[in-house]
C-alpha cells in the first residue's frame, strides 16, 4: 500500500473494511459513537495483536512489523519483515 491511488491498494482495504463489518460491526449494537469507537478500538487491537492472519503464516501484524515473535514461532522465519504494510494501528485517540 504505497498511498498512491493504486488499484491493488484498494484490494487490501476493501477486505480489511469487509473484515471489520463481519467479525465486529455486524455483531454489535452500538448505542453511541463513543461505544462504536470503543469497541472498534479494542477489535483492532484484537486483529493486530491476537488474531492470526493466513496470509502472514498464521503471525498477527503487530508480531511481524515490531518484530516480536512467541516461543511457538520462533523458529519460523518466512514472513519476517514482509507485514510492515499490512498492520493496521489506529492512529485516532478513543476518549
Amino acid at each position: 500500500m504505497d498511498g498512491k491511488g493504486r488499484a491493488l491498494d484498494n484490494i487490501f482495504t476493501e477486505r480489511l473494511w469487509r473484515t471489520v463489518k463481519y467479525e465486529e460491526v455486524y455483531l454489535r449494537s452500538y448505542g453511541t459513537p463513543r461505544e462504536a469507537r470503543q469497541s472498534l478500538a479494542r477489535y483492532f487491537h484484537f486483529y493486530n495483536h491476537e488474531r492470526p492472519h493466513q496470509a502472514l503464516g498464521y503471525h498477527t501484524p503487530a508480531t511481524l512489523y515490531f518484530g516480536t515473535r512467541s516461543a511457538a514461532t520462533a523458529g519460523d522465519d518466512s514472513m519476517k519483515g514482509e507485514a510492515s504494510a499490512l498492520c493496521v494501528l489506529p492512529t485516532a485517540s478513543v476518549s
